[in-house]
């Protein structure tokens, strides 16, 4: 699905009144769902990374940072995902080697390489799952507004390009909840990105706001230069032009395709093909790759990214409380 240009900050036009009444019913499904769920509470600490809009804010690479970074802390750390994409409800330990995106979805395989990740559509049950084999601390990819396991830790990651959209909840505009309702629920947000709209001013009295940007990855910095012909499937394909551009890549053309698109044979073909005709190498995201065959992942090269933080030592604060209690509830502690 790509989002309706209606969807997007500072629009609306005729088409988002006309649906509002469903952005209503969506509200209140909602707040049904909510009602009727009793949380169940882990026995080992859970950060949710979240968001209030459909579509990419970076929410995965966020996933991958904390999971690198609390790893190298000495904390146990597992992934949690839904697996959106794949066909396997769970809960399911993810094996790179053995399953595929149409299994686990392409998300739940780039979590998998760094850590250990479970895929469950039903959330109790992979933190259950993941408690059972050893983890000390679970860091959840989506899940924001499933309120069937409690959180000790909620992060919003915010594109500060696009921000909240139009400001009305789907299918109005692209809010998953009301931005209110949300912000009351976390404990901190993750602004990405340039500052478009002045979103850090908005919300710093209301919760601590972290400051990040994806960046280019050493050996995606080799790129530097080179005549390139990207493709993504992902929530924001824009993005990606904006890394190839970071990078200083000469670029042919940019294919965008929907978020999590399963790509035929024909379509990578054509591709690698259309990058033969321009003399260009043939790059698309990590995310994409995956979503490939092996036969089909040796026509393109990944540009990998990771995040840089504007101030490391506010987002080690903000963990600092979990990795204790992790370490508090070990054996022998």
């Amino acid at each position: 699905m790509r989002a309706p240009d209606f969807w997007g900050p500072g629009r609306g036009g005729l088409a988002a009144p006309l649906v509002s009444p469903l952005a209503w019913l969506w509200r209140l499904g909602g707040a049904i769902r909510r009602s009727g769920i009793r949380p169940y509470r882990a026995g080992i600490p859970v950060i949710c990374v979240g968001n209030l809009v459909a579509g990419g804010a970076g929410k995965t690479p966020i996933c991958l940072d904390l999971a690198r970074r609390l790893r190298a802390q000495g904390i146990e750390v597992h992934l949690l995902t839904r697996g959106h994409g794949g066909n396997q409800t769970g809960p399911l330990r993810v094996d790179p080697a053995r399953h595929d995106a149409a299994q686990v979805g392409d998300e739940a395989l780039l979590l998998a390489q760094v850590a250990p990740c479970w895929v469950a559509r039903d959330r109790p049950q992979g933190a259950r799952a993941a408690e059972a084999a050893g983890a000390e601390m679970l860091v959840m990819d989506d899940g924001f507004q499933n309120p069937s396991l409690e959180k000790d830790l909620s992060l919003l990651v915010i594109d500060g390009g696009y921000g909240f959209g139009n400001g009305r909840v789907m299918p109005a505009g692209p809010l998953r909840e009301p931005v209110d309702q949300g912000l009351a629920r976390a404990g901190a947000a993750i602004l990405m990105g340039r500052d478009r709209l002045d979103l850090k001013a908005k919300l710093q009295d209301r919760l601590p706001v972290l400051t990040a940007r994806t960046a280019p990855t050493a050996e995606a910095l080799a790129l530097k230069g080179e005549t390139v012909l990207g493709f993504a499937g992902i929530g924001r394909p824009a993005k990606f032009l904006d890394t190839l551009n970071e990078i200083g890549c000469r670029i042919v053309a940019l294919h965008p395709f929907s978020d999590h698109h399963r790509y035929t044979e024909d379509e990578i073909m054509r591709l690698a093909e259309a990058a033969v005709d321009a003399g260009a190498r043939l790059v698309t995201t990590e995310k994409d790759l995956v979503r490939l065959t092996v036969e089909a992942r040796a026509m393109a090269t990944a540009v990998g990214i990771e995040i840089a933080w504007d101030d490391e030592a506010a987002l080690e604060a903000i963990l600092a409380p979990l990795r204790r209690l992790s370490v508090s509830r070990r054996p022998g502690s």
